[in-house]
C-alpha cells in the first residue's frame, strides 16, 4: 500500500530556509523501508495526534519528523536534524530492536 503525504508548501519553504531539510526529503524516512523510532507527541496532541518520528533519510542524516496521521494521509510538520540526543536515543532503539 502506497503511503500519501501532503504539507502546507509555504511552511516547507520555511523549513527548509530554518533547517535545511525540505519536506520532500523528510519523506524518505518513511518510503524507504528503514527503522524509524515514532512516539507519541503527548504534550502537543491536544486537538490532532502527533507523532515524532527519529531516523535516517536518503542522504544518510537522523532527522526528527513531527507528523499528524489522518484519513491515510501523512501531514508533515516539521523536520530537521536530530540533536546529538535524539541520535542516541535512534540508534539504541535500533540496537534494541534488532539485536
Amino acid at each position: 500500500m502506497e503511503m500519501a503525504f501532503e504539507w502546507d508548501e509555504p511552511k516547507n519553504q520555511q523549513n527548509r530556509r530554518k533547517h535545511a531539510v525540505s519536506f520532500e526529503e523528510a519523506r524518505s524516512l518513511f518510503t524507504s523501508g528503514g527503522a524509524y523510532l515514532e512516539i507519541f507527541d503527548v504534550e502537543h496532541s491536544l486537538d490532532e495526534d502527533r507523532f515524532i518520528c527519529i531516523g535516517p533519510i536518503a542522504t544518510g542524516i537522523v532527522v526528527v519528523v513531527i507528523t499528524e496521521v489522518a484519513d491515510s494521509v501523512i501531514r508533515l510538520i516539521s523536520a530537521r536534524r536530530a540533536t546529538p540526543r535524539e541520535g542516541r536515543l535512534y540508534h539504541e532503539f535500533v540496537r534494541e530492536r534488532f539485536s
